[in-house]
Parts: C-alpha cells; sequence; structure tokens
C-alpha cells in the first residue's frame, strides 16, 4: 500500500512541477525586454498578450485533455492512464527545450499545448487515491497528500527553474533549456517506476461506449446533478481566484517591482513550501475538529482579505510573506472541496467528478489567461482584483445555494 501511495504521489509531483518550473522562464522570455526571445522592440503591450495567449494554449488543451483522457480511466483503467499523461508530458517538455534554443514562439505554444492536453494524472491519481480509501476521513486525508505531493511540485519546479538557468550556480552550463531537459529525465524516471510498480486497485474493466463527443458533454453531463451543480460554482469561481494570482503572480512582480528569474523562483519556491506545510500540518487536524463548509468559508475569507493586502503591497520584500496566507487558505479548502466532490458521486465515477474539477479548473484558468495579458496591459493590479471578486462570489454562491439540505448531508466532518 505504501509502495502505490508512493507511486502516486511521485505522479502528481511531476504532473504539477512543470507548471512552478515554466512560469518564471516564461516571464523571462517573453516579459523581460532584455531577453532575446522575443525582438528587442516588441511593445509592452504585445508581450503581455503573447503571454496570455502561450499560457492559454496550455489550459484550454488540458481543459479538453482532462475532460477525455481522466474518464477514459474509468475504462481502461488508472494506469494506462497515467503512462498516456506521462508520455505526452516527455513530448511537452522535450518540445519546450527545443523551441527555446531555436526561439520559436510557435513550437514554444505547440510544446505547451501538448503538455497541456495530456495534463490529466492529478484526476486519475486523486481517483486512484479514492479506490483505496477505506472511509471518509481516510478519503480527505489521501487528498490532503495529493496537495502535499501538488506543493513539492510547485517547490522543485522553482527550484530547478533558478538554479539550472543561473549562471552564477552552473557558470556556462547554465541555460533557459537546462530546466526542461531536467524535468524531461524526471518524467522518464517516474514513467519507469509506474510501469514496474504501480497496479490497478480496481481490476474490473468495462467496455468503452464514448468517443471524441465526450470531451463536449462531460460537463452537460451534471445538469441532472444539482449537488454537483452548486459544488461546481463554488469550485469555478474557487479556482478562478487562485489562478488569477498564481498564473500573474510573476509577471506582476517583474512589472510592479523589476523581479528577476531567481527572485520569482525564490517566490514560487515559498509558495510551494507553504502549501506542503500546511497541507501536512493543517488539513487533517482541521477536518476532524470541523466540518467541511465551516472549512471552506473560511478558506475563501482567508484568502479575499490576504490577495488585497498582497494587491495593493508597496513593499517588495514584504510580498515573500504577503504570499504565505493565501497559500494557506488555498491548501486548506482545495481537499475538502474536493473530498465534497468526491461525497456527491458513486464509486464508480469518481474518475469523471474528478475530472468534472480539473475540466472546470482550467476553463477558468484558460479564460484568465486570455483576459488577463490584456489586463496586464492595462493595469497590472486588475487580474488581482478579478481574483478578489471571484474569491467574493464564491462566498455568496455558499450563502445563497449550500443551504439546501442535499449539499448538508455531503458535510459529514468535523464536529
Amino acid at each position: 500500500m505504501m509502495l502505490l501511495r508512493l507511486s502516486l504521489m511521485l505522479v502528481v509531483f511531476v504532473d504539477v512541477m512543470g507548471q512552478g518550473l515554466i512560469l518564471p522562464i516564461v516571464n523571462t522570455l517573453l516579459i523581460d525586454p532584455s531577453s532575446d526571445f522575443l525582438p528587442r522592440d516588441a511593445s509592452h503591450e504585445r508581450r503581455q498578450l503573447l503571454f496570455g495567449v502561450l499560457l492559454a494554449s496550455f489550459y484550454v488543451a488540458w481543459f479538453f485533455g482532462a475532460a477525455y483522457i481522466s474518464k477514459l480511466s474509468d475504462y481502461i483503467g488508472r494506469k494506462k492512464g497515467i503512462v498516456i499523461c506521462l508520455i505526452g508530458a516527455l513530448a511537452g517538455y522535450i518540445l519546450t527545450a527545443i523551441a527555446i534554443e531555436s526561439s520559436s514562439y510557435i513550437l514554444l505554444v505547440l510544446g505547451r499545448a501538448i503538455s497541456g492536453f495530456t495534463a490529466g494524472n492529478q484526476p486519475i491519481a486523486q481517483a486512484a487515491l479514492v479506490d483505496i480509501s477505506r472511509n471518509d476521513e481516510e478519503r480527505t486525508r489521501n487528498m490532503a497528500q495529493v496537495v502535499a505531493a501538488l506543493a513539492l511540485g510547485l517547490v522543485a519546479g522553482p527550484l530547478i527553474a533558478g538554479l539550472l538557468s543561473d549562471k552564477a550556480v552552473l557558470g556556462a552550463y547554465a541555460t533557459l533549456e537546462l530546466p526542461f531537459i531536467c524535468a524531461a529525465a524526471l518524467v522518464f524516471v517516474t514513467l519507469v517506476l509506474v510501469m514496474i510498480y504501480y497496479h490497478d486497485h480496481r481490476e474490473e474493466r468495462r467496455k468503452i461506449d464514448f468517443g471524441v463527443s465526450e470531451v463536449f458533454l462531460n460537463l452537460w453531463r451534471i445538469r441532472g446533478r444539482p449537488s454537483i451543480i452548486k459544488l461546481a460554482l463554488v469550485w469555478f469561481f474557487f479556482e478562478v481566484g487562485l489562478n488569477s494570482f498564481f498564473i500573474y503572480m510573476d509577471n506582476f512582480m517583474i512589472v510592479r517591482f523589476q523581479f528577476g528569474t531567481l527572485q520569482n523562483s525564490v517566490l514560487m519556491t515559498i509558495f510551494g513550501l507553504t502549501m506542503a506545510i500546511s497541507s501536512a500540518f493543517l488539513v487533517s487536524p482541521l477536518t476532524k475538529r470541523f466540518r467541511k463548509i465551516p472549512t471552506v468559508v473560511g478558506s475563501l475569507v482567508l484568502m479575499t482579505v490576504s490577495l488585497c493586502l498582497f494587491t495593493f503591497n508597496g513593499v517588495a520584500d514584504l510580498s515573500y510573506l504577503l504570499v504565505v496566507p493565501i497559500v494557506v487558505g488555498f491548501a486548506i479548502g482545495y481537499p475538502t472541496l474536493l473530498a465534497l466532490f468526491s461525497a456527491s458521486a458513486g464509486a464508480d465515477e469518481q474518475g469523471w467528478v474528478m475530472g468534472i474539477t480539473i475540466a472546470l479548473f482550467t476553463l477558468g484558468s484558460g479564460l484568465i489567461s486570455l483576459a488577463g495579458g490584456a489586463m496586464m496591459a492595462l493595469n497590472p493590479h486588475l487580474p488581482f482584483l478579478t481574483g478578489i471578486a471571484s474569491y467574493l462570489i464564491a462566498l455568496v454562491l455558499i450563502a445563497v445555494t449550500w443551504r439546501q439540505a442535499d449539499i448538508r448531508a455531503l458535510d459529514q466532518g468535523g464536529s
């Protein structure tokens, strides 16, 4: 059981590692005027728009891939779904390294799109962990471990990006391509370990009875599930709020405080470490003591207040500290919401319902990526103000729609 859980955590780790790895580098490539990736005379507005399109290509592709691959894992097995995703990640990293070497924006977008389409490991790993959970408390604890692996991936990503691209550390060996070569090697090792050690907990297989149209119908199927709809609306704005901050945090720091790749990598490292510590030491005690709905409300309030402080802070070094409460709120609210989603679906629907959470996450991230580039061109505060508004909408939705008995029935944890 330990090796099984470790394998799944490693899958989540390498899946998320790329997000923490690429953001500091992409910001340097596209936003920093001293970079040679774009013409030196490229305007600030053009750089911001190209940045938004690049990130949107990843999240839009992830939206379609998550809708199909996570559902597919319910039919062909978790292991095969994970292997498909790891192979796609490997190809995406290699193509991204080639794009940076050749200064090709088109190849960079293609590499991110391939990575996005096969970035379905997180919901599959979540579904696999649900399969091996024996009760509600263990299910919530396993979801917290997903967040811990996610956090460690976010820590490793910026560390790899910052150290392997810094000539002060590696001298002439340091390049912006090297972090992606290293990431590809880690994905390859993970692929080998999964092939050798991971075996599906659920042995039964079902005949595939859906096709490509599943991509478009996956979200539509929740229309007859009022409990999932109510959860999904809150989840959508919860994730939009977080990603309005996370996606544009590095960009904001470059524009506002002239941060470089290493400084942004440190900020991302603090982000990941805070998430890992919060997941390890806060989620389980809070789950035992409090019910899920008040926990989600508390996390949203904390994130709203903290994002306000971060947005209007005028001291560069204080930003390192102000990021902490935002991440703490997310680390607590995220697994709690996932546990509510899991409780709203049957055992044979876990891959589907976890795919719904990722589809909504990627849909919101794609929208904020496209809109955020234009926002940053107008005012660097606008994406963060959008995040604050999203958190407030989520709180209003909870007050209006979570009072019904169907949602209350899902809230069985705590005292």
